[in-house]
């Protein structure tokens, strides 16, 4: 750290700060390193990589996931050298995926941390390839291991198994480029998270829950896989007297004051930007969005995490489902049946994109299993495969309006009254999350259109828990159902 003479330094532990506990951190190697390529961090800069690398006695890491909020210009980008190169030089990760929502953002990033490794003999020399096409940018090792930066798409990610993921411009992440990105990390033993950002304003992020989610469980204090740091003004958008020109706030919220940002510059900015930008940009006191289930929301998110049960199964017969997003570009099928303690089961069986493929799987899937029935929502965007399906003699139970208003409003009945549980499968954690309500005649249903994630998982989970409950009545042998 090279501070400037006279400076008044910024405060260099945050504000806001939750790290699960640890055996050990592979910080301070992954700090050596970061020195080695050029990089001398901060004293705030190191305790974020202490938080976020510490491990369990198992070596795995203690934290899965990293939410880091600072201001602009700050030195975020740093740490995030600093896990890449870790990454890459220290820990054997064999795929890193940094992902920003701006494409000049992905590429300043990309090039910072390829200069830092080809102005290393020792980092360079275990270089293989180097990708600069637009949009494939990228540092391939001759051991194989990856680095590739991303733009934010809703599909990008997907086919990818990575080890850690960076998640830049947090602040701004749509819940669809969040579902496909997660998942990345699902096969890999040892994977790690990072959201990183700055404040989130609603006037001008359209996509900041993901982002907010985060912050309210790091504010919890009971989240022990997650490490949380925010560098922010104690106050208030609403109650802004006298903060903007505290000093005391600039270097609350500025690690970096002092360093690579003056005081004086602040007070610029504070004379310049309208105080509502300035207190977001500069202080860290954010528009966040309320998580509160809003009129016309799907169902609570921990209200949905208390019924998951990742050893859930069914016995007997059981009822699948399928469902096609509006725009056709992703099918989910789904199945419900009962459990041996009398509650009911919902799982997605698969979650692909485009429809082409449904009509034979879901012949895989009678032909494998006891079947009580197909169902199909017959004024949905996945009518349109029943020809299909009749061609290859499936039968297909279809609901009108009013029995879809009926299957809505049982499934979240079922969820509500602790019914129903299933196995934390991410399309359909997203799908609950991001789900919303449109009217239908007196009751209401999911709204595919007016909804902002793919919600064809819950949709067909829908349809399918409604008619295995429909069918509940009957007396079945019991066998057991293996999704293959």
């Amino acid at each position: 750290m090279t501070s400037v003479p006279g400076e008044r330094l910024g405060v260099q532990r945050p504000r806001v700060c939750e790290v699960p506990r640890a055996a050990s951190s592979a910080a301070a190697e992954a700090i050596d390193l970061a020195r080695i390529a050029g990089l001398d961090l901060d004293p705030w800069q190191q305790f974020v990589l202490e938080g976020a690398l510490g491990e369990r006695p198992d070596g795995k890491w203690a934290a899965f996931e990293v939410g880091l909020v600072v201001s602009r210009q700050n030195g975020k980008g740093a740490i995030l050298e600093a896990r890449e190169l870790a990454g890459l030089f220290l820990l054997g990760e064999r795929l890193i995926i940094h992902s920003a929502h701006q494409f000049d953002t992905s590429l300043e990033a990309f090039r910072r941390l390829l200069g830092l490794i080809e102005d290393n003999t020792e980092f360079s020399k275990r270089v293989r390839k180097v990708s600069r096409s637009h949009g494939e940018e990228g540092i391939e090792l001759k051991s194989g291991q990856r680095i590739r930066f991303r733009t934010r798409t809703k599909g990008g990610g997907r086919g990818f198994s990575g080890d850690c993921l960076i998640l830049d411009e947090a602040m701004d992440l749509p819940e669809t480029a969040h579902g496909a990105l997660l998942p990345t990390l699902s096969a890999r033993p040892n994977p790690q998270v990072w959201y990183t950002g700055s404040a989130v304003d609603q006037e001008v992020h359209d996509h900041g829950r993901v982002l907010a989610r985060v912050r309210e469980r790091g504010l919890s204090g009971d989240e022990p896989g997650l490490a949380y740091f925010e560098w922010s003004a104690d106050a208030d958008l609403r109650d802004m007297d006298g903060v903007a020109t505290d000093p005391d706030a600039w270097a609350q919220a500025n690690p970096g004051l002092g360093i690579r940002i003056s005081l004086g510059h602040i007070e610029l900015e504070q004379r310049s930007m309208d105080p509502r930008t300035f207190a977001v940009e500069r202080l860290g006191i954010g528009d966040w969005p309320s998580l509160d289930v809003l009129e016309g929301q799907a169902i609570d998110r921990q209200m949905w995490a208390s019924r998951a049960d990742a050893g859930s199964s069914m016995t007997g017969p059981v009822v699948f489902s399928f469902d096609v997003r509006p725009d056709r570009s992703s099918s989910s099928i789904c199945a419900a049946g009962e459990r041996p303690d009398g509650l009911w089961h919902v799982e997605v069986v698969e979650h692909r994109p485009g429809t082409g493929w449904v009509p034979e799987r879901l012949e895989q899937l009678v032909e494998r299993h006891q079947t009580l029935a197909l169902v199909c929502d017959q004024a949905s965007p996945a009518a349109s495969l029943l020809p299909r399906l009749k061609d290859a003699e499936v039968p297909v139970v279809t609901l009108n309006a009013k029995e879809y208003a009926q299957a809505c409003g049982a499934f979240f009945d079922a969820v509500e009254q602790g019914e129903v549980r299933h196995l934390d499968q991410p399309a359909l954690r997203t799908a609950t999350s991001g789900a919303v309500r449109r009217p239908l005649g007196d009751a209401w249903a999911w709204s595919r259109k007016g909804s902002n994630v793919d919600i064809s998982p819950l949709v067909a989970a829908t349809l399918a828990l409604w008619k295995a409950m429909a069918e509940s009545e009957s007396v079945y042998e019991d066998r057991d159902l293996l999704i293959l």
